[in-house]
């Protein structure tokens, strides 16, 4: 098989119906129609987007997140990120998020990629950005947040994923790619 001569592999929707509806995730439980014909149940969850960034005050250093993620019972290290609202552009949000979470405006913005973490189960997208020329404004946190804000080398961040210390997977991968921006090759 070749790219060019792909099956349509489609699922189609026989009926969808919500089981969960919290203030962040929703899940839903459908019933499909597979390519073969047969009939299979698909439980998925529905996300509103995040936006992740990858925020540089220097072309070898980068902000990160020290924060407490209760459903792994763990502090993590992670970059600035956030959820994008509802009807909210993607790189508002990263904007948003950004003060919000690290006191900190860049000047300049570029959309490096988007990627869907968990395409098993869930809809969720995320929207990397690249964020460079940072100026200090003061951080307004959202009630309930707490976290540790750093600058931390490049080298080190590669090095601490490469021994387990970052484990999160929008921040490897951003990391990943921080250090083919240094080099220009991104």
């Amino acid at each position: 098989m070749t790219a060019d001569s792909e099956r349509d592999l489609t699922e189609h929707t026989i009926e969808s119906k919500s089981v969960y509806q919290g203030r962040l995730l929703r899940v839903r439980e459908d019933l499909v129609r597979l390519p073969d014909g047969k009939v299979a149940r698909r439980e998925y969850v529905v996300h509103p987007g995040a936006a992740v960034m990858l925020a540089m005050p220097d072309a070898r250093s980068v902000l990160m997140e020290r924060q407490y993620r209760y459903a792994l019972r763990r502090h993590v290290y992670e970059l600035p990120a956030g959820k994008i609202d509802p009807g909210e552009d993607a790189l508002a949000a990263a904007k948003r998020e950004l003060l919000e979470e690290t006191g900190y405006r860049a000047r300049e913005w570029r959309h490096l990629l988007t990627t869907y973490p968990v395409v098993g189960y869930s809809d969720e997208r995320i929207e990397l950005y690249l964020a460079r020329e940072l100026e200090h404004v003061g951080h307004a946190l959202d009630e309930g947040e707490f976290l540790d804000v750093f600058a931390l080398p490049l080298d080190q961040a590669l090095q601490w994923v490469k021994s387990g210390r970052i484990v999160e997977a929008k921040t490897i991968i951003a990391l990943l790619l921080a250090q083919r921006i240094a080099t220009d090759e991104w």
